[in-house]
């Protein structure tokens, strides 16, 4: 049996519901980037995250998963689908950075798929399941399959269905796609705690193009692990303790999870 298969019967399997009276948009709780946003990010909408440089996977890796966790309805899980040569190139998820997000890991389903035309032929079935919360598709640089087209089947199967698409580009410049916003991010130094403990997740993010609405705009985002969600950074912020979103974890024993926190 094929992974894409084998995805397809796991998938079948997922029997919670989505709740009904979900609402559409989700503030991400920086005011300033959900005002630009219209009051938040949109549910059962494909969005794009591309990694600002080439060594900054981990950083839009961690994005995704954080507005993964921000999208999620209670008791629904996430699906991620990596394309193989982005487990190859970019190393392992990590479970322990998962959970140092908010998202439990026992709530993600992991897929590594042995090419894009795979990879985009399952993204379009997990989409139509209306029991999934969220999907992360993640594909390794600028595949010819990837097309406006196939982004746009994408945009119409999550907003019939209700789930949230969350397309993560890693070393792939953006092209013309069908997605409701695209982002790029790059890590920044965290905020010391008191005593010089490491301090939250920094991420430095710009939003390259929205439908409907004004683009451009870029804010410093810190993500509180406690409250599971973004907080903006004052300008000019104070000292740094330099913990950054690192790489994903080469040789990670389960693989099933998100990125992780260097101190």
């Amino acid at each position: 049996m094929d992974a894409h298969h084998a995805l397809r019967e796991r998938i079948a399997r997922i029997e919670r519901q989505r709740p009904v009276d979900a609402p559409a948009l989700v503030a991400l709780g920086a005011g300033d980037v959900d005002r630009a946003l219209g009051g938040g990010l949109a549910r059962a909408r494909l969005h794009e995250i591309f990694a600002a440089e080439r060594d900054e996977t981990a950083g839009a890796a961690g994005f995704a998963a954080m507005l993964a966790c921000l999208m999620l309805p209670a008791g629904a899980p996430v699906l991620w689908l990596r394309q193989e040569e982005a487990e190859r190139q970019g190393g392992r998820l990590h479970a322990p950075g998962l959970a140092e997000i908010g998202l439990d890991p026992a709530r993600l389903v992991l897929a590594v798929l042995p090419d894009a035309v795979t990879l985009l032929r399952a993204a379009a079935d997990v989409v139509r399941c209306a029991e999934v919360g969220a999907v992360v598709i993640e594909l390794w640089r600028q595949p010819q399959a990837l097309d406006l087209t196939a982004s746009r089947r994408l945009a119409v199967a999550a907003e019939a269905s209700g789930v949230t698409a969350l397309m993560l580009r890693a070393q792939a410049e953006p092209g013309p796609s069908a997605a409701q916003t695209r982002w790029s991010v790059r890590a920044a130094p965290s905020i010391a705690l008191e005593a010089q403990a490491p301090g939250n997740t920094m991420l430095d993010v710009e939003l390259l193009r929205q439908r409907g609405r004004p683009s451009g705009g870029r804010w410093r985002l810190e993500w509180d692990r406690e409250a599971a969600r973004f907080g903006q950074a004052a300008a000019g912020g104070t000292a740094a303790s330099g913990a950054v979103a690192a790489a994903a974890e080469r040789g990670s024993a389960d693989g099933a999870a998100a990125f992780r926190l260097a101190g």
